[in-house]
């Protein structure tokens, strides 16, 4: 028996400093994307600023919900959870606030060039290089404090909660680093080293499960960790935790093929995609009820106890979005459901229900034990709780009904067999109204969270903080396991040994992405060439980086799938051979205007001028904000030597010294062609103007290949007339 009993002090000043960068950010984000859900039915409230587009702002908004709120609330409620868990102060008081500060910098970073337009337009990797270095810099901080302090922990066995921490750790640095990878063009512009269908693979390998694993394991293991607390309940099952977390972090890693259902890449990879989606059901499920049933006899304290109301909901919700992804992965439905709100919605059910209402519920928990007090106002809670109850039912119903009539109305043909709704627009309009819903949905999230606020800052006021919390547990002491006989004894020595925990943790992530994403680059086939692809043009490359810049791939597909739907609205369906000269891809996730990868040739130089000074003057009733600037604004082509001669380093066929002036020549002619062309619709404008660049690049999409001519009928010959 160890007597060795030794007295510490857990850190509560780092918890403290995370939960309010937690309440601040989130309500900063949950404001941002209040702003842009306003700006889909009332353009002008971009107020004709260049910064404050919802192309802009839309992943401004994404990362300041996901890295932003629901990142210092995954750092607080670790920091808080692992301490006590492991019997043990954070392993580096220095890397702890080393991670608060270069967290908090790289969210500031965020804010400012995002709105810049400084993006590489990869969602949820928007970020430009030096930040995607920082980010790994600052990951790997907190990986090494929280491995040191689960290494010298006093708790011999490493409770489910550290299991999930660990996976996440680990998991996000390989995904992030992967994803990263880019050829700097200037301090603030890169290419991506993926093109094409590899980058689209590389990217939702990488977006889906930064929804896992940022978002869905370290949650988990907050949710083992505080449900229990509160409920003062053990937790259901350990076996079923054993379950759910090898089962999970092994299937999860399949499943980013999901996302591209239906496109140019290779029918095997989307196969296994759906698959393995589907088979998440069961661990995700089992997560679920594991955490459901830990409330058995429990039921009464919901009554009196905020915190476990809002975590019943943020694990219904999980279970909700759990059981919906999967389903959204059977092609059938994901036909109908891509491009559309309903994946909105489907990610707002998980984002809304489980991420806020589990951030909510350790803030309400934690605040009054950090300042030794009371919470201010149970009531005040519970009319958080109603109010962002209605508030998600009023963001997501409507949006489920906008993404149905969308995927509805873009496939409906009229008796005569042509489509019932050709004009895109048509849609939109329809969907408006619904788009109104959202907002009072997001304003009364929004009301709710400043509630919490206040509820927050006054139990904060009524107490004192308590910065270093006096703790005892005996030193850890070796032993050897020879003579156990309990129950999962395997599991159990596992949990003894962190490192050997970890190896194999990384494994099961590992084995997945390289069996989807190793085939892309070492069989051709996958990618098949088509000889009329030719790089972009110099100008062009200018105007596509604008077309990036603007943010247009937020509202924009460049992928017809093969439906004939689509054919007839966009023209040929697209192939993966078209994109290989693409860093990066810019497929898109939601159809909020027109697919544009058929764009070329479809209307004339002037039209595009009109459309992006003022859209509504070409297409009435259209929702996209004006780009009058880029009337204005002189191209800057000074960036075009460094940024050709980056693209050639990774593989785009521009010839040995093209930039040092054929470039310029080359740019020069086609700007000229372009102003001709606007000429001839009766439209002013000088070369060096941006929208000259971007009308270049708009008509270039899609022309690289041909519709290949109908075969004649074959003619009967005489000998079998």
């Amino acid at each position: 028996m160890n007597t060795n009993v030794e007295t510490f002090k857990y850190d509560n000043r780092i918890v403290r400093a995370f939960a309010i960068a937690t309440v601040i950010w989130g309500i900063v984000g949950f404001s941002a994307g209040l702003l842009i859900a306003c700006q889909l039915f009332f353009p002008d409230l971009n107020f004709n600023l260049q910064f404050t587009t919802f192309g802009r702002l839309r992943p401004l908004h994404t990362n300041a919900v996901i890295f932003a709120f629901v990142g210092n609330g995954m750092f607080m409620g670790i920091y808080y959870s692992l301490q006590r868990l492991c019997k043990a102060r954070m392993f580096s008081d220095f890397l702890s606030w080393f991670n608060f500060w270069g967290w908090q910098a790289i969210i500031v970073s965020a804010a400012v060039t995002l709105p810049l337009g400084l993006t590489t337009s990869k969602e949820y990797a928007e970020l430009e290089w030096p930040i995607d270095i920082a980010i790994a810099i600052v990951w790997v901080a907190f990986t090494v404090n929280l491995m040191g302090t689960i290494i010298k922990r006093r708790e011999k066995h490493m409770y489910v909660a550290i299991w999930f921490y660990i996976a996440t750790a680990f998991t996000v640095a390989v995904l992030h680093i992967f994803n990263s990878m880019e050829m700097p063009a200037s301090l603030f512009k890169s290419y991506s080293m993926y093109a094409g269908v590899q980058d689209a693979l590389v990217q939702w390998w990488y977006g889906h499960n930064a929804v896992a694993f940022f978002l869905t394991t370290p949650y988990l293991g907050l949710m083992y960790y505080f449900l229990p607390k509160a409920a003062e309940r053990p937790v259901f099952s350990y076996r079923l935790s054993i379950i759910h977390f090898w089962a999970l972090i092994f299937l999860y890693i399949w499943a980013g093929p999901h996302h591209l259902l239906y496109t140019a890449l290779p029918d095997w990879a989307q196969s296994l995609g759906m698959v393995f989606s589907l088979m998440l059901i069961a661990p995700s499920w089992g997560g679920m009820l594991n955490g459901l049933l830990t409330l058995r006899g429990a039921w009464d304290k919901l009554r009196t106890e905020p915190m476990l109301k809002f975590m019943v909901v943020a694990v219904t919700a999980y279970g909700m979005a759990t059981l919906e992804g999967p389903t959204l992965a059977i092609k059938s439905i994901n036909s109908l459901s891509h491009y559309t709100d309903w994946t909105i919605a489907h990610v707002h059910t998980g984002a809304l229900g489980w991420n806020g209402f589990l951030t909510f519920s350790m803030l309400y928990w934690l605040f009054p034990r950090l300042y030794n007090t009371k919470l201010y106002s149970i009531k005040l809670a519970n009319y958080h709780f109603w109010i962002a109850v209605m508030g998600m039912i009023f963001y997501v119903v409507p949006m489920y009904a906008s993404g149905v009539t969308q995927g509805l109305m873009w496939k409906q043909f009229n008796h005569d067999g042509f489509l019932q709704y050709p004009n895109f627009l048509e849609t939109v309009l329809q969907i408006v109204p619904l788009y109104k819903l959202r907002a009072v949905g997001g304003s009364l999230y929004i009301v709710g969270a400043i509630l919490m606020a206040v509820n927050l800052y006054r139990t904060a006021k009524s107490g004192k903080f308590v910065p270093e919390q006096e703790a005892q547990a005996a030193a850890l002491v070796k032993t050897s396991h020879a003579a156990r006989e309990e129950k999962y004894a395997w599991h159990r020595i596992l949990e003894a040994k962190p490192m050997l925990f970890t190896v194999l943790a990384v494994v099961a992530i590992l084995i997945g992405g390289l069996i989807e994403i190793i085939p892309m680059y070492l069989i051709k086939e996958n990618v098949p060439t088509i000889s009329s692809v030719k790089p972009y043009r110099p100008l062009e490359v200018l105007g596509r980086d604008i077309y990036i810049r603007e943010g247009c791939v937020g509202c924009h597909s460049q992928m017809v799938r093969p439906f004939r739907s689509e054919t007839e609205r966009y023209g040929e369906y697209s192939k993966s051979g078209e994109y290989v000269y693409d860093h990066p891809f810019l497929w898109g996730s939601k159809r909020t205007g027109p697919d544009l990868h058929r764009e070329g040739g479809k209307y004339p130089d002037a039209w595009h001028y009109n459309h992006m000074d003022d859209p509504r003057s070409v297409s009435p009733g259209s929702i996209m904000p004006r780009y009058s600037w880029l009337l204005t604004q002189k191209l800057d082509t000074s960036s075009l030597p460094a940024r050709i001669g980056a693209l050639r380093k990774i593989g785009v066929p521009y010839p040995a010294g093209f930039e040092n002036g054929p470039a310029q020549k080359d740019l020069a002619d086609q700007a000229s062609q372009v102003v001709l062309g606007l000429k001839i619709g009766m439209v002013n404008c000088e070369t060096n103007r941006e929208i000259v660049a971007l009308i270049a690049y708009l008509q270039r999409l899609g022309k690289d290949i041909k519709s290949a001519p109908a075969a004649p009928a074959p003619v009967a010959s005489a000998s079998t007339k």
